[in-house]
């Protein structure tokens, strides 16, 4: 192989190296988008249960559930 084919060659491998981190970056901040969407909508369903419990509290403080 000749000096202009290696370097060819190795810009080639250069290039599928780039593309093939590149690919894993992405899956990792898709990975830790969904975390954090997961995370979110777990924070906002407790909060929802703990409202939903405070308002109950106060309807049996008030007399308003019976």
């Amino acid at each position: 192989m000749d000096n202009s084919q290696n370097m060819s060659h190795q810009a080639g491998q250069a290039m599928g190296q780039a593309k093939e981190k590149a690919s894993n970056m992405m899956d990792s901040a898709s990975n830790a988008a969904q975390s954090a969407k997961e995370s979110c909508q777990g924070a906002g369903q407790q909060m929802q249960e703990k409202a939903q419990g405070a308002a109950d509290a106060a309807k049996n403080a008030a007399g308003a559930n019976k």
